[in-house]
């Protein structure tokens, strides 16, 4: 598997029931029983898998020849949650993206992006329109897409609103696993089996409260934000 994109295909962060953060695109991978190679980096655009990863990968790659059985790119969270947001420019970089994968790769997956997004929230608008340039562009060159528009629970995305928690990344492997199944890809195992962990009612609150305290945080500084007319791009 070959995977572009940002920092949720990166993966990486805190545990969670002392199960580790690892991206969506990984677990993937593990659940097809295929290597891994990854080029996604934190903060990334759609116009930094154009102008950096892909770079990236044709100076870097062992065999520049070699085909892959599942290219992935999800990207654009970072776009949309910024103020020089472009509908138009990023359905571009987006489009080379997906053709470049398309180019090397049996099968090409991505994603879209889930409407409740940041705080301050990118926008119902502004999502749609990225949406819609991901479903344009799969459409266009014959990728797969898993829908992550209603993407979102208070155990799969952390207080920002934005990154995938441990269980959020295996949540989005598995609905990715689903569509490929769906389009005739062998999944191996479920990443949901391949992982251990218990809690207790105690660990439970002291959770539910460190994510109480954060969401609050996190809101109450968006809030200002809004208020003194800056929004963050995330």
């Amino acid at each position: 598997m070959l995977a572009f994109g940002d920092s949720i295909t990166h993966g990486g962060g805190e545990l969670q029931w002392g199960v580790a953060l690892q991206s969506w695109a990984l677990w993937a991978a593990r659940g097809l029983g295929l290597p891994y190679t990854g080029y996604a980096v934190d903060g990334a655009r759609a116009e930094d898998v154009r102008r950096e990863q892909i770079p990236a990968f044709i100076e870097r790659t062992a065999l520049i020849s070699a085909r892959y059985e599942l290219g992935c790119v999800y990207v654009g969270v970072n776009d949309v949650r910024a103020p020089d947001w472009d509908a138009d420019a990023f359905a571009r970089e987006f489009r080379i993206a997906l053709w470049f994968l398309a180019a090397r790769c049996e099968r090409v997956l991505t994603a879209t992006a889930p409407f409740d997004l940041g705080r301050p929230r990118a926008g119902a608008v502004k999502v749609s329109e990225l949406n819609e340039a991901v479903l344009s562009a799969a459409a266009e060159i014959g990728a797969l897409v898993v829908d992550l528009r209603s993407f979102g629970a208070r155990n799969l995305v952390m207080s920002d609103h934005v990154h995938p928690t441990a269980f959020g990344q295996i949540a989005i492997a598995e609905r990715a696993l689903a569509v490929l199944e769906r389009d005739g890809a062998r999944v191996a195992v479920r990443p949901s089996s391949l992982i251990r962990y218990e809690t207790t009612r105690w660990n439970r609150l002291r959770g539910d409260a460190t994510y109480a305290y954060r969401h609050a945080k996190v809101s109450a500084g968006a809030a200002a934000k809004v208020a003194a007319g800056r929004i963050w791009p995330g």
